[in-house]
């Protein structure tokens, strides 16, 4: 008791009650019998951050590039989640070649559009979704096939309530005060929005991201869950004041990391809390794009918590990327692979072929034999 009590002081209210919720199930993996049937993913919650590598050899501030994640002092909790033996990656693994998904596929919003239709149609914009900025679309997309199937789905969007419209991006100073951050400063942005950009899913399905909690409770998230906090809470941008975390005051782009590790270190708990999440639930903690290289000099994070996960930090050295996750997705829910087009151009990171979603490596080296058919 007294070690425990010891630990307890060490760490976050959050951090604390996720080690504990881990340390009764860390052995979870070893537990299924070989005569039973092979668990499934059930629900996923994607959670999307912003802009970062997960190593890199440029330091923050030269040329204008933020710093890597990993090992990062100002992201503790991210790097609890992959440090082998630290009781909150129990049920971690994460990826090591997980690259951008082609050479030429910046900004923010193409790569949001190929997680939801395996291709960026060429469009290279951050613009609010309209037929003027020509990046509608009418297709086959996740979402889209979601509703097909019949499979129930929910899209989270923190700030969304304080836009006019679900396709109008959103950011002020005079907001109520964020729960994560504690500041007034508001930013939903709608190139992070994937659902946005297509027009039969446009509007649908679409929550402040504060409705989650009670449909977590209530038993009332979808089978697939996206989740983007907002432009200050998701590693995007620094708060004008910078940001003080664990007792240390962060500015400039550390600030930002340090914003998204914190809201990350409250609502991974709160989800992993949750049923949904307890019987065949999966969270992905995405990163949209790098900020250095589109090669195979850099990686991006990419992190899997889920009890069906290899667990205990598992790093894996598959090749991935935004279409490996779509891969994954449509083999969880029975979906067709996606087939639109991808410019010949945006090739891979290794420069030799676009990233087609029936080609790619699936996520599957990330979790235990059988569970990703």
């Amino acid at each position: 008791m007294l070690r425990l009590k010891m630990f307890e002081t060490m760490m976050s209210k959050n951090m604390f009650r996720l080690a504990l919720l881990l340390a009764g199930w860390g052995g979870l993996g070893a537990g299924f019998a070989s005569a039973q049937p092979v668990p499934a993913v059930k629900t996923v919650f994607m959670i999307a951050l912003e802009n970062h590598d997960w190593t890199q050899r440029v330091p923050e501030g030269a040329n204008g590039r933020p710093s890597q994640l990993f090992g990062n002092p100002a992201a503790p909790f991210v790097n609890s989640l992959v440090t082998p033996g630290n009781p909150l990656s129990a049920q971690v693994a994460y990826a090591t070649r997980y690259y951008n998904v082609s050479r030429h596929t910046h900004p923010s919003e193409p790569n949001y559009i190929w997680l939801e239709a395996g291709t960026d149609f060429g469009i290279h914009t951050d613009k609010d979704p309209s037929v003027k900025a020509r990046n509608l679309f009418t297709c086959q997309h996740l979402t889209g096939q979601l509703n097909a199937a019949g499979i129930a789905w929910k899209d989270y969007q923190e700030d969304l309530e304080l836009s006019h419209s679900v396709t109008v991006s959103a950011s002020g100073s005079a907001g109520p005060v964020n729960p994560y951050n504690g500041t007034t400063e508001y930013f939903y942005a709608v190139k992070h929005n994937p659902m946005q950009f297509f027009t039969d899913t446009q509007k649908q399905n679409v929550y402040p991201l504060a409705k989650l909690w009670p449909d977590l409770e209530r038993q009332e998230v979808g089978r697939f869950n996206w989740v983007t906090p907002d432009q200050y809470n998701e590693m995007h941008s620094s708060l004008p004041a910078g940001f003080t975390y664990h007792g240390v005051h962060y500015t400039g782009d550390q600030a930002a990391i340090a914003e998204g590790d914190h809201c990350l270190s409250v609502i991974v708990p709160k989800i992993m809390a949750s049923a949904a999440y307890q019987d065949g639930g999966a969270i992905f903690i995405w990163t949209d794009e790098t900020v250095s290289t589109d090669d195979t000099n850099t990686t991006l994070p990419f992190i899997v918590i889920s009890p069906l996960a290899k667990g205990h930090a598992y790093a894996s050295t598959a090749v991935l990327s935004h279409a490996s996750v779509l891969k994954t997705l449509d083999e969880i829910y029975g979906l067709a692979f996606q087939t639109n087009a991808v410019p010949a151009a945006e090739v891979n990171a290794a420069g030799t072929e676009p990233n087609r979603v029936a080609a790619v490596n699936d996520l599957s080296d990330l979790f235990q034999t059988g569970v990703i058919h």
